[in-house]
């Protein structure tokens, strides 16, 4: 029995940052202190403060430190776990109350409004440990599935919890599934998008990172309810963590007979297995990751029929997203009314969102449905850094929309975000601030749908990179009024008749800046101005001859010589030279550089 247990995060986000480091140093200074049979190191998932990476917890405790380095590992190990002396320089600072105690995670403005079910493992235990996932209930929602209920049973239970796919669409879960196990087959497939290809998403991610189990059981309780003994998870090769993870989960619960051949002894198969997709975003929308997954060109087809009809191998096969699995098994455990009683009237449950751009607290945040977007952003991400203004919020990625200030106050749901010209989408958020701009925002999105698109249909292929042009020529200051009207009817015509999601939602970005920012769009086409200073092309650097001391730096900093003048005297940017780096200005220590 140990004494004390050091979680160290070991997703991407603290990986990349030095987690591997941390715990190699750890295990290390343990062992030379003689602590290994009182202190265990536990490599877990995401903890949500990505932000703040590397994090290490020690329990029982619970002090949360920080950006901790490998230099600060001997300093924690003699002090904190060999004398009990916290180390206050690394701690988390809101975890520090005013009267110099530490305050549980769960008081701090991060975690106190959040609410975990998908993401109720991740950070607590080791993934790569199925006797921890047990710990935890794990898998007793499959077996209570299969000794107690029926498949119309199980079905019924999620259409009463009110759970909607988290993937994007907001389909019913349960209505999927009925409608799969009503038609008969031969063979029938559980299928799992776990390939999360919108920017700054990374959900799905974290829970194969730091809950694979949750996903296995959750699939095995879909094969039972639709009649099906096979799975696969569609997981894009660029997700290595979670890949190795997944593999390991299938391993384990192969060994302990929880997935295989006459699970709990029911005589129930199923079985899952790994596909890797090579990183096509329209692999994400459900025939086209079917049609991957088969081992061909990802395109989509037309529908219907639909997977429900004929899926993958042209079987009915039901696709779900990583997230929507991992709330399954809590809501056999604990019934469909205590899902329902969380969220809104037609959006039940929670939602996980990857908080990303202009945010104090980047990271991973699971929140009832109907939490306020002023909710998210102020209070559980820290707010805006520099105190700039927040301007606006991209939900749902490539497919989604730019929510303005004047919607800072919108409960966060499925259909709240659609009537203003946005939607869920799998849980991206991305925040901007003032020095933002929303054209330079649609244009940035828009390359991202005609790089992703597969090319199948004629209105995606074409009809994006048409808008693309659009959109360079504003940027660049040679549209003209009627451009803007084009483009807004390209955006319908894409929208219309697009072969699949990607093609029809590829115009929401531009649609929803075109609807609240469109000031921004007439001042770069009427007064050849790009109002936060954003777009080069419409840029110009000036030095105040009032302000300028003659310095010098600025001119040996610019890397086009476009800086003239000499020592003591105001100095002057050639435009004809001027490459528009704003080095200079960054330079500049008396602020006599501004853009306009």
């Amino acid at each position: 029995m140990y004494r004390s247990h050091v979680l160290v995060c070991g997703g991407t986000g603290c990986t990349s940052s030095g987690s591997p480091q941390i715990m190699e140093a750890l295990n290390y200074e343990i062992k030379k202190q003689g602590l290994e049979d009182e202190v265990a190191v536990v490599e877990t998932g995401c903890h949500g403060l990505c932000a703040l990476g590397p994090i290490m917890i020690v329990y029982p405790d619970a002090t949360f430190y920080s950006m901790v380095q490998p230099g600060d590992i001997p300093e924690i190990v003699s002090e904190h776990l060999l004398k009990g002396r916290v180390v206050t320089r690394l701690l988390y600072q809101e975890t520090v109350s005013p009267t110099g105690s530490i305050k549980a995670l769960a008081d701090t403005d991060f975690y106190k409004k959040q609410h975990r079910i998908a993401l109720r493992n991740c950070g607590v235990i080791n993934p790569e440990d199925i006797e921890e996932y047990i710990g935890t209930g794990g898998y007793q929602a499959l077996g209570k599935v299969l000794t107690e209920m029926t498949p119309d049973q199980v079905i019924q239970t999620l259409l009463d919890a009110g759970l909607r796919g988290r993937g994007g669409a907001g389909f019913p879960t349960g209505l999927k599934w009925k409608l799969c196990k009503q038609n008969d087959a031969d063979q029938k497939y559980v299928c799992c998008n776990a390939d999360e290809g919108d920017p700054g998403a990374f959900m799905d991610r974290s829970v194969l990172e730091g809950d694979p189990h949750a996903l296995l059981e959750a699939m095995a309780i879909a094969g039972y309810a639709i009649g099906s003994n096979q799975g696969y998870v569609y997981v894009r090769a660029e997700y290595p963590i979670a890949v190795d993870r997944l593999t390991i989960a299938i391993k384990q619960a192969r060994e302990m007979e929880l997935l295989g051949k006459n699970i709990f002894g029911t005589g129930f198969d199923f079985d899952v297995d790994i596909r890797l997709g090579a990183g096509a975003f329209v692999c994400g929308e459900e025939t086209a990751l079917m049609t991957s997954i088969e081992g061909k060109r990802g395109e989509p087809r037309p529908r219907p029929p639909f997977p429900a009809q004929k899926g993958l191998f042209g079987k009915p096969s039901i696709l779900n997203n990583v997230e929507t699995y991992a709330n399954i098994p809590q809501i056999i455990l604990n019934g469909p009314e205590w899902f329902a009683s969380m969220g809104t009237e037609k959006s039940k449950g929670t939602k996980v969102f990857a908080l990303g751009g202009k945010i104090n607290n980047t990271g991973l945040v699971e929140v009832p449905m109907g939490t306020t977007l002023r909710t998210v952003v102020d209070e559980i991400g820290g707010g805006i850094p520099g105190g700039k203004k927040f301007k606006a919020a991209q939900t749902g990625g490539p497919s989604g929309g730019c929510i303005p200030a004047e919607h800072f106050d919108i409960p966060i749901d499925y259909d709240n975000l659609l009537a203003i010209g946005s939607m869920m989408g799998s849980g991206g958020l991305i925040v901007m601030d003032e020095d933002d701009c929303m054209v330079d925002i649609a244009k940035f999105f828009l390359e991202f749908t005609v790089e992703e698109s597969c090319g199948k249909c004629t209105a995606c292929r074409i009809g994006t990179k048409r808008m693309l042009e659009i959109l360079e020529k504003i940027t660049k200051g040679t549209a003209q009024m009627e451009d803007l009207d084009k483009l807004e009817e390209l955006c319908y015509y894409v929208k219309a008749n697009s072969l699949c999601g990607l093609g029809q939602t590829a115009p929401n970005p531009v649609l929803s800046t075109l609807h609240f920012f469109r000031d921004e769009y007439e001042a770069h086409i009427k007064e050849k101005r790009c109002p936060a200073g954003v777009c080069k092309a419409l840029l110009s650097y000036v030095i105040d001859r009032d302000k300028c001391r003659g310095c010098t730096l600025c001119a040996r900093t610019c890397p086009a010589g476009a800086i003239v003048g000499s020592v003591k005297n105001p100095h002057v940017i050639d435009l004809n030279k001027c490459i528009k780096c704003g080095a200079c200005m960054e330079k500049c220590k008396f602020g006599a550089i501004y853009k306009k």
